[in-house]
């Protein structure tokens, strides 16, 4: 009799099934967000602004009180101790009250939400008007660059405070007129950041490719050039928007940035600047404290953005 063998059987094993799947492809978004996660102070930057940024948008239906509402003052509850009920004994005032009886929590929910607004509202129209400018300096060289530099030198020569002090005691108190002024005393930093990077692109192949398919200059610049020049204006975006809410902050506190009706985290420090001796820390106090956090976690988020986006501070 012929027996007839068995065929034998083949198990994959692990690394024959790992050998056989296609390889994970690296999408130039995760491997951005690999080298950011690299930094633990970067990542605890971003959660800490992640959640004042929820607290600043949730702030009219998480606060205990509506600051900018006169009728839910109550001047008898002024200069309370953190911690006391209101007079209506409806919620405690945790962080306790200001001269005028606003709950500090509220305020302080709600001044993130000015100084942030501030902050980001500002930069983004600093750097799309900056941006341009540096960009077509340039591109087009000549007159064209020398003037716009010049203005770029002009504005960078003067402190940028005093700028805007002066601006504001033109204008006046107000939300949108505190970013025209940041606007203005910031377009110059993106403008020049542009101009530098801009000046390398230009002289790359697809520009003269672009140049030579007789491409429309606005499209060559913003189609073509301006993705090249993202990398640093997104870092400096981020440092713009941390010494914007500062430099808000600062205006307030001089009386020359929004109005008392809507008060800011300066305009809160600022009110309790003159109990501070009498021991209504906490007037001050805790203001100061949630605009230290905001701007320290910003800043956070720029250094590594700084080290991930330059390959020259790569290790």
């Amino acid at each position: 009799m012929s027996s007839t063998a068995a065929p034998e059987s083949h198990t994959p094993t692990a690394e024959a099934a790992a050998a056989a799947s296609p390889p994970k492809v690296e999408t130039p978004w995760r491997r951005f967000f690999s080298e950011f996660a690299e930094s633990r102070l970067a990542l605890i930057g971003l959660i800490v602004f992640t959640i004042i940024a929820l607290i600043a948008i949730f702030a009219p239906w998480i606060a205990p009180q509506n600051p900018y509402d006169l009728a839910q003052l109550d001047i008898l509850d002024g200069r309370m101790e953190p911690g006391t009920r209101n007079g209506m004994d409806t919620f405690t005032y945790w962080l306790g009250t200001d001269d005028q009886g606003r709950d500090m929590l509220s305020g302080i929910m709600y001044g993130l939400r000015i100084s942030l607004t501030v902050g980001v509202g500002s930069a983004i129209i600093a750097c799309a008007v900056g941006a341009s400018l540096g960009m077509l300096a340039a591109y087009a060289g000549g007159r064209t660059d020398s003037i716009l530099m010049r203005l770029v030198d002009l504005q960078l020569s003067f402190p940028s405070i005093l700028a805007a002090l002066m601006i504001l005691a033109f204008l006046g108190k107000g939300v949108m007129n505190v970013v025209l002024a940041l606007v203005i005393v910031e377009w110059a930093y993106y403008a020049r950041t542009v101009r530098g990077t801009a000046l390398v692109e230009r002289r790359r192949e697809y520009i003269e490719a672009a140049q030579c398919l007789a491409l429309p200059t606005w499209r060559v610049i913003f189609r073509h050039l301006l993705p090249n020049c993202m990398p640093p204006l997104i870092v400096v975006g981020t440092m713009q928007i941390a010494r914007a809410i500062a430099l808000e902050a600062t205006l307030s506190f001089l009386g020359l940035g929004v109005p008392i009706t809507e008060p800011s985290l300066g305009l809160l420090i600022s009110n309790g600047y003159e109990y501070m001796l009498s021991g209504k820390y906490w007037i001050s106090f805790y203001p100061g404290i949630a605009l230290l956090v905001t701007i320290v976690s910003i800043n956070l988020m720029g250094d590594q953005l700084r080290d991930v986006l330059n390959p020259r501070l790569k290790k």
